[in-house]
């Protein structure tokens, strides 16, 4: 990241306030390069019974039996969506990088709390992913190489379907991998915002069953975490605490990158917009973990 850009992210700060927020969106809808004329649309297919459960699929025509990558929205658990209000290209940008990579891409959207409270997140990826399973090579797409990206609270639920195989549809977790832009792994010692207990509920003796520590240590799913510099400070404890129990068990470092100059949306705001830092992360990683 160039020092100039570097350092307008950190006079935003680490807060997630509404300016922090509309400022960092208003600087990556700036740069975002535009989506590829190449990339072909579908919109709002359905995937489950709730109005929430749509999806939108991008990729090239010929693709065939691509890497399939799905990109699961944040918002604290009780907002957000595959598509940003306003004309803003979010997460469009996800979608067209994935179909310019030679990859099939899906956004979706998802219940929210407090309506749909623990565990709507990972219950709604067992059944994106029993349908990705079913149709998605009718649309160019390999069902046996599907990676799910969440960012912030999506990243939460892509970690908390990994680590409770409960979960996960007949036939297995039926995805190769894994990717957590800033996420929270342990429940229990998570700051219990608003958010938190709209998600969670308000019985913090509950919790812990809830986190997913112990099943992202011992799964054999492929994943990658990252952490940005100025991320919320709940999210870089949470990252550093995470590193240390998976370092006990393991006795190395789990696959985490820190991304510099960056803070808790830039990294996917920033995708399709020059020097996007996860662009190559995302794609080495799904080259490194092809089925």
């Amino acid at each position: 990241m160039n020092p100039e850009l570097r350092k307008r992210i950190e006079e935003l700060g680490l807060d997630l306030t509404m300016p922090m927020m509309q400022e960092t969106q208003a600087i990556f809808a700036k740069s975002f390069q535009g989506i590829d004329p190449e990339t072909r649309i579908e919109r709002d297919l359905s995937y489950g019974p709730d109005e929430r459960h749509r999806l939108d699929v991008f990729r090239r025509d010929g693709a065939e039996r691509a890497p399939v990558l799905v990109f699961v929205h944040g918002g604290g658990f009780v907002m957000g969506d595959k598509r940003s209000p306003g004309g803003l290209p979010f997460y469009d940008n996800v979608g067209d990088f994935a179909a310019r990579s030679g990859m099939v891409g899906v956004t979706v959207t998802y219940r929210l709390a407090p309506a749909n409270p623990w565990p709507a997140g990972p219950e709604d990826l067992g059944t994106l992913v029993a349908w990705l399973k079913d149709n998605i090579a009718v649309h160019g797409g390999d069902p046996s190489r599907i990676y799910l990206m969440g960012q912030s609270a999506g990243a939460v639920h892509v970690a908390s379907y990994v680590a409770h195989p409960q979960f996960h549809p007949a036939g297995g977790i039926g995805i190769a991998g894994a990717l957590l832009i800033s996420c929270i792994f342990d429940v229990a010692t998570a700051h219990a915002n608003d958010f938190h207990k709209a998600y969670y509920g308000e019985d913090a003796g509950a919790y812990a069953a809830c986190s997913t520590t112990d099943g992202l240590i011992e799964t054999r799913t492929p994943f990658l975490a990252t952490v940005s510099e100025f991320d919320v400070v709940d999210f870089q404890k949470q990252a550093a605490t995470f590193v240390a129990s998976y370092a006990a068990r393991h006795e190395r470092y789990p696959r985490l990158a820190w991304l510099p100059g960056h803070n808790h949306l830039s990294p996917a705001l920033q995708i399709g917009s020059p020097d996007s830092v996860l662009e190559e992360i995302v794609t080495e990683f799904v080259a490194a973990h092809a089925a």
